[in-house]
């Protein structure tokens, strides 16, 4: 009986090491796949109820004012930070002890990692998963891939995912060819994409597409985006 009670934790540690070595391996052949390959879907689209419409398009493709606007939008550092940029995160901690609307800190680098791998919501559970294949994205796509993989699957409206679907149902046209502002409205209604217009939007969201727009510039200027355009 002894030597059975002794063999049990012996068998579950060696289980859990198999199960990890297992998860090392699919998820970085997972995420080394998607270095070339476009992620045919994600979990967002296959759970949303408006159906999905999407085309992927390459990098060069897409206009540099909307990756400029995203920049200016969702993460000014993407460029100088690691995938995670802490002082974001702190400042967003302080804001939720406040209380009020729960606020977060996610980099661009952050939302890809959760937009290919993993599902919407929140929990220590997914944001662990989340901090993981942001690391793994970091180190094996490079952040010009980020950027395009991001530029390919972030909700651009409902039911559309991508720049290229967003370009085409709001200004029926290619994403090679956005202006500053088109691609600033675009970049505005990234956070609520169902909730904030992009055609025709009023108050908060038509000033900040604005602001984003005298940003895209800056973002230029600054070479705030020199890891992509070299």
């Amino acid at each position: 009986m002894a030597t059975k009670k002794r063999s049990f934790p012996i068998r579950l540690i060696k289980l859990l090491f198999r199960l990890t070595v297992y998860f090392l391996l699919i998820t970085l052949l997972w995420v080394g796949l998607y270095k070339f390959v476009p992620p045919p879907v994600t979990a967002t689209m296959l759970m949303d109820d408006n159906g999905i419409t999407k085309d992927w398009t390459a990098f060069g493709d897409i206009s540099p004012n909307l990756t400029r606007a995203v920049i200016a939008a969702e993460d000014g550092k993407f460029c100088s930070h690691d995938g995670f940029d802490r002082e974001a995160i702190k400042q967003a901690i302080e804001r939720n002890r406040q209380g009020g609307r729960i606020r977060g800190g996610s980099t661009i680098s952050q939302q890809t990692a959760k937009n290919v791998f993993l599902w919407q919501g929140g929990g220590y559970f997914r944001k662990g998963l989340e901090a993981y294949f942001t690391f793994l994205i970091e180190k094996i796509w490079g952040k010009k891939r980020i950027m395009e993989v991001y530029l390919n699957v972030a909700e651009t409206g409902i039911g559309t995912y991508g720049a290229q679907a967003g370009a085409q149902r709001y200004f029926k046209k290619n994403a090679s060819d956005l202006t500053k502002i088109e691609a600033a409205r675009i970049a505005a209604a990234l956070p609520l994409p169902k909730k904030r217009a992009v055609i025709g939007a009023s108050g908060f969201t038509r000033r900040y597409g604005n602001t984003i727009a005298v940003r895209i510039n800056v973002v230029k200027n600054e070479g705030l985006d020199s890891c992509i355009y070299k």
